[in-house]
């Protein structure tokens, strides 16, 4: 008896993205950025903590983040209040301040021992490399994370961008507030980075009596 030929059966290939959260990036909430800075602090992590509590205050691109200069945040031997800096995509300048506490975990990290002579606030530990690469602090953010027992795939770089103007947004409603501190041209841009909607729209609306 002849076998017909029937096409072969192929398994389908797992997606590459098979088991992850894919998608805009979630902001941390406040009690994340609470637990993740209160853990760095206990494990005496100076550089880490330094690195997350700037990534909240300057809301940057990680591209733009890693290649700060101590110049950047210092000047006279104080660490500046508010401070610019001309983005690496769109070539146009972005202000942002850093807090209280931002500048004195700064101030701690600038002043140790391995800073010394240092010129980028984030220098590599590889002798190739003059500061940290965006690879390597994506991996530190994922850490961060998964340190506070949240699903690590749901955050990225993009998260610590995302944070404090989320949190502005959330409170105050002013899109143009947030479309500056980001850096952002078009309005559409800030609108679409925040995942803004209708019922955020209705919600603000609400708030309103006249």
């Amino acid at each position: 008896m002849n076998t017909p030929n029937l096409p072969a059966i192929i398994p389908p290939k797992r997606a590459w993205n098979h088991g992850r959260i894919v998608g805009q990036k979630r902001p941390l909430l406040p009690k994340h950025v609470w637990a993740i800075r209160v853990r760095l602090e206990l494990a005496g992590k100076i550089r880490d903590l330094a690195l997350f509590n700037l990534a909240i205050d300057a809301k940057l691109r990680g591209c733009d983040l890693i290649r700060l200069k101590v110049a950047d945040v210092l000047a006279a031997g104080s660490i500046k209040e508010r401070t610019s800096i001309l983005q690496s995509k769109t070539k146009t300048p972005v202000r942002f301040e850093i807090s209280e506490g931002t500048r004195n975990s700064l101030r701690s990290w600038i002043g140790h021992p391995m800073m010394f002579g240092q010129e980028f606030l984030w220098p590599s530990r590889f002798h190739n490399r003059p500061h940290l690469s965006t690879r390597q602090y994506a991996r530190m953010v994922k850490g961060w994370v998964y340190s506070i027992g949240i699903e690590p795939s749901a955050y990225g770089t993009h998260s610590m961008r995302r944070t404090k103007v989320a949190q502005l947004y959330k409170k105050t409603g002013n899109l143009r507030a947030v479309q500056l501190l980001l850096g952002h041209t078009k309005m559409d841009s800030t609108v679409r980075y925040l995942g803004v909607d209708l019922e955020d729209a209705l919600t603000i609306s609400e708030s309103v009596e006249i």
